[in-house]
């Protein structure tokens, strides 16, 4: 028992140097995200300080991972990824990304005119791409009101003054890709020429 447990440990730290470079982020940059220092995190990726569940649970939150992945349990089986949806003001937004910075992904559903008819226009850092599957979106972008149809998307800078809602009063169904530091989407428009 205790040969497996030592075996489990030791796996922890290749695992977190892993994630971290997997998602480009500093020691630093962990660290004033999860409030454990920046040598103690070196420290838990090189083996020499043994992980536990106060240093972990805090890891594994800012790398949207469950502490199961940090530790390498078995896989229980069952493949269902568990998404925790976010409402507000008539608007549920699925996450469909569990890592931080970088682009995030969202399914989000619009609860029909729950948002009211006057555009309330928010501006923030970042740039967005939207993507709509069901329903008619109506985004309001500056002085330009357009209707998204299903299959339709739209890209633009979030500084741009911004709001959307349901067109037509209906549920809206759509997929929202956003940049927070402003990372644009990268389309190919058509396929590379060998």
């Amino acid at each position: 028992m205790t040969t497996d447990l030592t075996g489990v440990l030791d796996a922890v730290g290749p695992r977190l140097r892993a994630l971290r470079t997997q998602r480009t982020l500093t020691l630093g940059e962990v660290s004033a995200a999860s409030g454990v220092s920046v040598s103690t995190l070196s420290r838990l990726e090189s083996g020499q300080r043994r992980p536990n569940l106060e240093l972990l649970l805090p890891i594994a939150q800012v790398y949207g991972v469950p502490l199961d992945d940090l530790v390498g349990a078995p896989a229980t089986g069952d493949p269902r990824i568990h998404l925790r949806p976010v409402e507000y003001a008539g608007v549920t937004a699925i996450p469909l990304t569990r890592r931080p910075g970088g682009v995030q992904a969202f399914k989000m559903v619009l609860a029909g005119d729950a948002r009211g008819s006057e555009p309330d226009q928010q501006v923030h850092e970042g740039y967005e791409w939207l993507y709509v599957l069901n329903g008619s979106l109506r985004l309001v972008l500056g002085d330009k009101d357009f209707v998204l149809k299903p299959g339709e998307a739209a890209e633009f800078d979030t500084r741009t003054p911004h709001w959307f809602t349901s067109a037509d009063g209906n549920p809206v169904e759509l997929i929202s890709l956003f940049g927070q530091q402003g990372e644009r989407m990268h389309v190919r428009a058509r396929p590379k020429r060998p």
